[in-house]
């Protein structure tokens, strides 16, 4: 079975059928005998996002719940065990989200589906 955690873009590009997402992590995310999931993380930083005007969605984002039910995903939660990774990351990474994600992709064996390959950096398997 492959478990793969989508990144923010990754997500918003594959649920708005954007050809900015590969074709190789189309195929990932696609795959049988796969799960998907979806941090709590990425919802948040869509919700900062919207609200600071830096996001706009085709969708309103009170739907985003619904387009992850449709596409069979399913809502990775940050736990204790993911914050006690992020605290002994070191910064290759800035940005508090892709922290988070890559913390929860150590944590749990997945394959993060993300553009940013500055996650690999981090030892996580990383797919794009």
């Amino acid at each position: 079975m492959q478990l793969n955690l989508l990144d923010t873009h990754t997500f918003l590009w594959f649920i708005g059928g954007n050809r900015e997402l590969s074709k190789t992590a189309r195929a990932h995310i696609e795959a049988d005998n796969t799960n998907n999931f979806v941090s709590i993380a990425s919802l948040w930083e869509m919700s900062i996002k919207i609200s600071l005007g830096k996001l706009h969605l085709n969708a309103p984002f009170s739907e985003i719940g619904q387009h992850i039910i449709r596409n069979g995903f399913e809502i990775l939660p940050i736990t204790v065990e993911d914050t006690l990774i992020l605290s002994t990351l070191p910064f290759h990474h800035r940005d508090p989200f892709d922290r988070i994600i890559v913390a929860q992709a150590l944590n749990n064996s997945l394959t993060v589906i993300t553009k940013d390959d500055n996650l690999a950096s981090y030892g996580a398997k990383v797919v794009w």
